[in-house]
């Protein structure tokens, strides 16, 4: 009997050993440095997750050098990428790097600090409307985020009948964090991620309901606010907003396997997030944040976490100024549905394995580079086509 009850245990022991190497992580943290303050993550893995190392063979490829500031990217229905300039202009790019149209007629932007012609999108029935949609600085009396729309034209050169839909409140004098990405629902409707403007007069309107700086916003191919918003009918509330809280909202996805929205956003000194965005959620800044003032001091009371707000899935201590953000749906298994985070500052590109809406590994690619990651998204052809800053266009494909 006790031989038989040893044997039991010793197995069960042997058990456990087995499933605990086989969840734990491959590696230590890629994050070696220092962190800028000595804030307290509010659960395990919220930052500095064990690594992992791809293992597919992959290539990476200049494609071109010529892109004009880019910013923003999408992929055509043909599989070419539109590419936004920030000066005010927009390029289409065959996969092979050649630049396709230059296209021009848009508004006026602010092409200064942060500012500019900024994110790009097509509307869902792109094929029959050929509707395009931005994001750019507008200028006047304070500039602010605007949206607008327009049909491009035959010969891929132009946009025709523009129309802005949006404008961002309060407008701000100054040229910081208007954000800012967008991105179509099922439905066909629109979220806007939009930046808190920076300083400090200002910033505290991201939890301020009558203004949409420092918010996501849900809109209808018209401007109009989404039916179901969650603060439509609340007193003082701008009826647009679909969560509040951000600061400086770069990064912008949606799960294609769960159709969740995700987030990305630059923290001060520290306190770089990814967030799962909830209707009506509250993610808690400028008074709710691991970061500290670039001055070194706390930001307000120095509070991470708080009653009303939610969590950052991850975040990084210290920043890695996540640019751009998407889920890998290319043709590298491993890769499969990995959230893919461009780092401007960090000068890498950062794969983070999710599992059930967790951060369970994170790699650093391309860091040899010494790039400032500015806009990706996975080809119809499987690579990922990412651009940079100084105007190259990169492709990272299976080998």
């Amino acid at each position: 009997m006790f031989s038989k009850f040893y044997t039991s245990l010793v197995l069960g022991t042997l058990l456990l050993l087995v499933t605990a190497t086989s969840m734990a992580q491959t590696g230590e943290p890629v994050e070696k440095n220092k962190a800028n303050s000595n804030y307290k993550p509010a659960f395990a893995g919220q930052t500095r997750i064990g690594s992992v190392k791809t293992k597919t063979p992959y290539t990476v490829t200049v494609i071109s050098t010529e892109l004009k500031v880019p910013w923003g990217m999408h992929v055509l229905p043909d599989g070419r990428l539109l590419i936004s300039s920030k000066p005010g202009t927009m390029q289409i790019v065959k996969t092979d790097g050649k630049i396709d149209k230059t296209i021009t007629g848009f508004p006026q932007v602010q092409y200064a600090g942060q500012g500019g012609l900024l994110d790009v999108n097509i509307d869902p029935d792109f094929i029959k409307n050929r509707m395009v949609y931005w994001t750019y600085a507008q200028p006047g009396d304070g500039a602010t985020l605007a949206v607008a729309k327009g049909k491009l034209s035959a010969d891929e050169t132009k946009l025709e009948n523009v129309s802005v839909i949006f404008e961002a409140t309060p407008r701000y004098k100054g040229a910081g964090q208007f954000g800012s990405r967008l991105l179509f629902d099922k439905q066909g409707n629109i979220f806007v991620s939009i930046g808190d403007r920076q300083a400090d007069d200002i910033r505290v309107k991201a939890q301020d309901l009558n203004a949409t700086t420092g918010k996501i916003i849900h809109i209808t191919k018209e401007g109009k606010p989404v039916a179901g918003n969650p603060f439509i009918g609340k007193p003082n509330a701008k009826p647009e907003i679909y969560a509040l809280g951000f600061r400086n909202p770069d990064g912008f996805s949606i799960n294609p396997v769960t159709g969740d929205l995700w987030e990305a956003e630059f923290g001060p000194r520290g306190g770089d997030e990814i967030n799962l965005i909830k209707p009506g959620g509250n993610y808690g800044w400028p008074y709710v944040t691991y970061g500290i003032e670039y001055s070194g001091q706390k930001v307000y009371d120095g509070i991470q976490q708080k009653k009303g707000t939610i969590q950052p899935v991850y975040y990084w201590d210290p920043v890695i100024s996540p640019g751009c953000m998407m889920f890998y749906t290319g043709n590298i298994a491993e890769w499969k549905n990995n959230l893919f985070v461009g780092a401007l500052s960090g000068q890498h590109i950062c794969r983070l394995v999710i599992k059930n809406n967790k951060v369970v590994g994170e790699e650093r690619l391309l860091a040899d580079k010494n790039e400032r990651w500015r806009c990706m998204a996975t080809g119809k052809d499987g690579a990922i086509y990412a651009a940079t800053d100084d105007g190259k266009l990169y492709k990272i494909a299976k080998r």
